[in-house]
């Protein structure tokens, strides 16, 4: 759920949303909730480590 990936990332909610859209993080939507599998969140951390590094 987004508010996790905000407390994990430690980011608003504004700025999830701008990953989700830039596709930055992958999401899906079940009904009206936005998910975000851990796996895609684990991916998007490791790809900003590698571009930091």
């Amino acid at each position: 759920m987004v508010p996790e990936v905000m407390e994990a990332l430690r980011l608003s909610r504004s700025k999830v949303y701008d990953l989700i859209r830039s596709r930055q993080l992958e999401s899906f939507t079940i009904g009206r909730s936005r998910r975000i599998a851990a796996d895609s969140l684990r991916t998007f951390i490791t790809q900003q480590i590698e571009e930091a590094a």
